[in-house]
């Protein structure tokens, strides 16, 4: 049960200010306009916004567990968010094709967009974090604040194309492009190193 008397402004700040950081909306714009194209044109954005926000609230109050349940960890959740995301940004620097143009958003806005790239494996393993310092209540803030944030990127993507232009977005695409790529590179690393202990 929530205890709704623990909330407090500075911990759902703080909540709020470390999801959006990690959960990093506004650095994936380049390759939520590619995965629009690939999709027909077309992303559900309130589907994909309902969808990460369930996995984030689920990991939030069952994310041990669950993972338990099926058998995994925390390292090996990491590790298949960190391949997925690392093929994206190959796709974003090299322009090859890795993931097959799909026309129905009903799957796309799922699978890649709600995770791994929104509520991926470093948003949960954060979330399960923040767990051990603040209460539910002011974690659960802090993901429906991003839940909106990312809601209005998404419904926002045709304009943010336009304004950047085909030039723009190019050079955008790469360079998120190689961020993406350390990212990956860094959750891997650190996450492989578990295995066999």
């Amino acid at each position: 049960m929530l205890d709704f008397t623990a909330f407090t402004t500075k911990e759902a700040a703080t909540a709020t200010f470390t999801l959006f950081a990690v959960i990093d909306v506004l650095g994936t714009i380049p390759i939520l306009i590619s995965l629009k194209e690939k999709m027909g044109g077309t992303i559900r954005s309130l589907q994909a916004t309902i969808a990460s926000g369930a996995l984030m609230i689920l990991f939030l109050f069952l994310g041990k567990e669950f993972l338990k349940l099926l058998g995994l960890d925390i390292g090996s959740f990491a590790v298949a968010g960190s391949i997925v995301i690392f093929i994206l940004a190959l796709e974003m620097i090299l322009g090859i094709e890795f993931f097959k143009p799909d026309n129905n958003p009903k799957s796309g806005s799922v699978v890649p967009i709600a995770f791994p790239l929104i509520a991926g494996s470093g948003t949960l393993t954060t979330i399960m974090s923040l767990k051990a310092n603040f209460e539910d209540i002011n974690i659960l803030i802090g993901i429906l604040i991003n839940c909106v944030v990312i809601y209005m990127v998404l419904v926002s993507l045709k304009w943010i194309e336009k304004a950047l232009g085909p030039s723009g977005l190019a050079v955008i695409r790469k360079f998120f492009g190689v961020i993406l790529l350390a990212i990956a590179v860094k959750i891997f690393g650190s996450n492989i190193v578990k295995f066999g202990h």
